[in-house]
C-alpha cells in the first residue's frame, strides 16, 4: 500500500501523500514531486478505512490529497503548488 518512488535527495524530508488512484489531484501531486526527484511514499487509502482514519487523524480533513513534508501537513495539491512556485517547498524539504 505504501510506495517510494524517485527517492533521489535523501538528504530531505520525507513526502507522504493520502490520495487514491482516481483523484486528479492527487495525480497532478505526484506528478509535481517527480519532476521534482522528490521521493514519496504513496499511501492509497480508497479501499481501506484503517488508512482514511490515519489520514484524517493526521491531517483533519476527509478529502484526497492530503500531502505532509515530514510530519507538517501541507494540505492538498494547491498548496503543494503555491509552495512550489514561492520557493517554500524547496526550504520545507530541507529544513
Amino acid at each position: 500500500m505504501s510506495d517510494l518512488k524517485n527517492d533521489l535527495k535523501n538528504d530531505r524530508k520525507p513526502v507522504t501523500i493520502y490520495g487514491n488512484t482516481s483523484c486528479p489531484y492527487c495525480g497532478a501531486a505526484r506528478m509535481l514531486l517527480t519532476q521534482k526527484a522528490v521521493g514519496f511514499e504513496d499511501i492509497i487509502v480508497t479501499d481501506d478505512p484503517a488508512l482514511l482514519a490515519e489520514m484524517i487523524e493526521r491531517s483533519g480533513n476527509r478529502t484526497v490529497p492530503q500531502i505532509f513534508v515530514g510530519d507538517t501537513p501541507v494540505g492538498g495539491f494547491d498548496e503543494l503548488y503555491a509552495l512550489d512556485k514561492n520557493g517554500e517547498l524547496d526550504k520545507m524539504l530541507a529544513d
